[in-house]
Formats: structure tokens, C-alpha cells, sequence
């Protein structure tokens, strides 16, 4: 017998990689995540790249930073983000 009830289940949170393009904002950065998949059709990879809104208390953060992102609970009417590290400056 398993314990994988419902209420027992563990939501792991999402983590994205990605490049900080803009900290213009108070405590909060624009950052750049591009994912390489396979096209649907010819199976060639491309690039995706996709902007997420992230949370950043400290403004340690700045543009042309690797950073790792994690989802969090909607914090504003864009950021479902917060920064977990800087990964490189």
C-alpha cells in the first residue's frame, strides 16, 4: 500500500535558467530563459525564448547576469517568479 493520497502529494516548484535582460524596476528583474526542443514536425532543435517577470528583494541582480529563478505564488499582476541565485555576473 502506497501513501500517494491527494492530500499527501509534493509539489515540486518549476526552475528556470536564464539571463537577466533588464533591473530598471525595484525589486524586480526581466529575465530571459531560451529552452532548446525539437521541432514538432521536422525534429530539428530550435530556440523558444520566453521573458518571465521575477521577483528580486535585494537588487543583487544585474543585466547580463545567469540567474536561477523559481516559481512561486502570483506576487503581482506579471511576477509568478522569485530569484533563488546568480549564477555568474
Amino acid at each position: 500500500m502506497s501513501d500517494t493520497s491527494p492530500d499527501t502529494q509534493v509539489h515540486l516548484r518549476k526552475t528556470r535558467v536564464g539571463v537577466v535582460i533588464s533591473d530598471k524596476m525595484d525589486k524586480t528583474l526581466v529575465v530571459e530563459h531560451v529552452a532548446r526542443v525539437p521541432h514538432p514536425r521536422f525534429n530539428k532543435i530550435v530556440k523558444r525564448s520566453k521573458k518571465y517577470y521575477v521577483h528580486d528583494e535585494s537588487s543583487q541582480a544585474k543585466v547580463g547576469d545567469r540567474v536561477r529563478i523559481v516559481e512561486t505564488k502570483p506576487l503581482s499582476k506579471l511576477k509568478r517568479w522569485t530569484l533563488a541565485e546568480v549564477l555568474s555576473h
